[in-house]
């Protein structure tokens, strides 16, 4: 074989090889593309399903303790404790122990006329030698507290024969009004008393809507007028309904108004002439105050009691108050007996108020 035939072999072997080297590449190719027989087909996974899993069981928390009235009046204990601490600490009772019993007091809103009276008393045992130590004399004034509270009637009146009982509502914007009648009327209805609730304020926005939670929550009717209406024929319309469904008792809310305007304040006393013009009666005028006002709640409770015959005060936010003594000025200057307080947000954080409860909360024993 001459030189050229061998090259032609050569080009012949080399394009065998490439093409061989190709075939081998497509054939690769081809079957990576297939599944295989013994795998699994797989199919595109659509965001859209959800998977639903069985929940896992959830142990309940359980309910938490409820709290003391010393746990719950903490800011105003704290207003007395350290001046009631530092005179224990003492060996005798000096000057200087006098000086700061005055200061708690006073910071802690019971006034100064109730500070001075209690003072005065005390310094008289002390003269007379029946009172001879710190201690004795903390305990002195822890009795005295409580002795200047207790008396008072602080039922909540219902009248005796059939229609419904009016408790009407009355205090300035802000103290709580509404929701000290959402609370009562949970607390009512669980006492087996039926219940409804009137949106006397028809001047506040979102008012009666608030009323209205409240009611839901405690399954009991709202009766309702229109913005800006007449809060007196609101009340009058909601006893009216009541004595028609023999219903025990009417909470009957009013707007805020402030203390100090005559004609806000005279209109309170035409709800109540309004409401007792038919089959219910006005049993209790309860005055809701903030605590956290202090002494200017005395200002409030001797007007409203001037314009609406106040019968009782409820305390509200006294679990965030240091100012607590304000519930000493108003029985002892006043002579109102405060009914009910707020510690707190819960239903049940409104309680009938127990003067001996309410002082060692204070003090302590």
């Amino acid at each position: 074989m001459d030189a050229s035939g061998s090259q032609w072999i050569y080009l012949i072997l080399i394009a065998g090889v490439i093409a061989f080297g190709l075939g081998v590449l497509w054939w690769s190719k081809r079957s990576a593309g297939r599944p295989s027989e013994s795998a699994s087909p797989t199919r595109p996974v659509e965001s859209s399903v959800v998977v639903e899993t069985e929940p896992e069981e959830v142990a309940a928390e359980p309910e938490p303790a409820p709290r003391s009235m010393r746990e719950r009046l903490g800011r105003a204990r704290a207003a007395l404790g350290g001046a009631l601490g530092s005179v224990l600490g003492r060996s005798a009772i000096d000057a200087d122990t006098w000086d700061e019993l005055e200061e708690a007091l006073l910071l802690s809103d019971i006034g100064i006329a109730v500070t001075t009276d209690l003072l005065d008393g005390l310094r008289s045992a002390v003269e007379s030698g029946e009172i001879a130590d710190p201690e004795s004399l903390v305990v002195a004034l822890r009795v005295e507290m409580t002795r200047r509270l207790d008396g008072a009637d602080r039922s909540l009146a219902r009248r005796a024969d059939a229609g419904p009982s009016i408790w009407l509502f009355v205090g300035v914007n802000g103290v709580g009004k509404t929701t000290t009648i959402g609370k009562l009327a949970s607390r009512e209805t669980a006492d087996g008393t039926t219940t409804l609730l009137a949106a006397g304020d028809t001047f506040r926005a979102a008012a009666a809507e608030q009323l209205t939670m409240w009611g839901e929550r405690a399954g009991v009717e709202v009766v309702r007028g229109s913005e800006g209406g007449d809060p007196s024929s609101v009340v009058y319309d909601a006893v009216e309904r009541a004595a028609a469904r023999g219903i025990d008792l009417v909470l009957a809310d009013t707007a805020g108004r402030l203390h100090t305007k005559s004609n806000l304040m005279d209109e309170l006393s035409k709800v109540r002439r309004v409401a007792e013009k038919g089959a219910g009666v006005v049993t209790e005028t309860l005055l809701v105050i903030d605590a956290t006002t202090g002494q200017n709640g005395l200002v409030q409770a001797r007007e409203f009691r001037e314009a609406t015959d106040v019968t009782g005060v409820v305390v509200t936010k006294l679990d965030g108050s240091a100012k607590g003594g304000i519930v000493f000025a108003i029985e002892t200057e006043l002579g109102i007996p405060v009914k009910l307080i707020g510690v707190g947000e819960g239903v049940g954080d409104l309680v009938p108020f127990d003067p001996s409860e309410f002082v060692d909360a204070l003090v302590g024993r």
